[in-house]
């Protein structure tokens, strides 16, 4: 037990464990959530509740690395964290750190972005597909992936409703548009398409319409785009 509970000081005696001390799980202990064995899992702690013999550790970057795509998915859609956990003292044991904190941020970062649309569920999985291999951050690059998707998908013209309000402009909430094809790409208002209501021609936002026909192969694409628009 003292090993899990304590390290060597410089002194050779033993010394609670601190923030910034590398941890390693000992065998049998389980994620609470999951149920999966973190046995042998490595990190750094950044926390200690000694009131409570808690600690919160921040998993390596070898850790990291080895995280099934699953349990991140899982973790992402349920709104639980896969970076870091908490864990008793008693169920670690101190150990020699084997990468810098830099490779952590590095790896973290990188599968933030393979991962960053998981948290929307099925849509999220799939949206991540659609936009696999762009900057998360890059607005511009997402909406022209956007655009060359729904291009190739989408049938055009097709009927779509307004389902968005609209605080101003001539088409309202609840409009029945023919729609004709995609026009531009902006970074307020994302694609804009070629829209027609009776004989008058618009310019409208794609994120702001519904495909009227919810059983036809264009509802669910242009769904997908307007639930990543709403939550970019």
């Amino acid at each position: 037990m003292l090993k899990s509970l304590f390290g060597k000081g410089d002194s050779g005696k033993p010394r609670a464990l601190r923030v910034g001390d590398s941890v390693r799980v000992l065998a049998g202990i389980k994620d609470e959530d999951f149920g999966r064995d973190l046995g042998g899992w490595q990190g750094r702690i950044t926390e200690v509740d000694a009131k409570n013999n808690r600690i919160l550790i921040a998993w390596d970057s070898v850790t990291l690395q080895n995280l099934p795509d699953a349990y991140i998915a899982d973790a992402e859609e349920q709104g639980l964290g896969w970076d870091s956990y908490y864990l008793m003292l008693a169920d670690v044991e101190l150990t020699e750190p084997r990468d810098r904190e830099q490779d952590v941020e590095a790896t973290r970062n990188e599968i933030g972005e393979k991962f960053a649309w998981h948290h929307l569920g099925a849509e999220g999985r799939d949206i991540s597909q659609i936009l696999a291999g762009i900057d998360s951050d890059d607005t511009f690059e997402l909406l022209e992936r956007w655009e060359e998707y729904l291009s190739a998908t989408l049938a055009f013209p097709f009927k779509a409703e307004v389902t968005e309000f609209q605080e101003r402009g001539p088409l309202r909430d609840g409009d029945i548009l023919d729609v004709f094809g995609i026009e531009s790409v902006e970074d307020v208002y994302g694609l804009i398409v070629k829209v027609k209501k009776g004989r008058k021609t618009y310019y409208f936002p794609l994120c702001d319409l519904s495909a009227l026909d919810q059983k036809s192969p264009n509802h669910d694409p242009l769904h997908l785009y307007a639930v990543w628009f709403a939550n970019q």
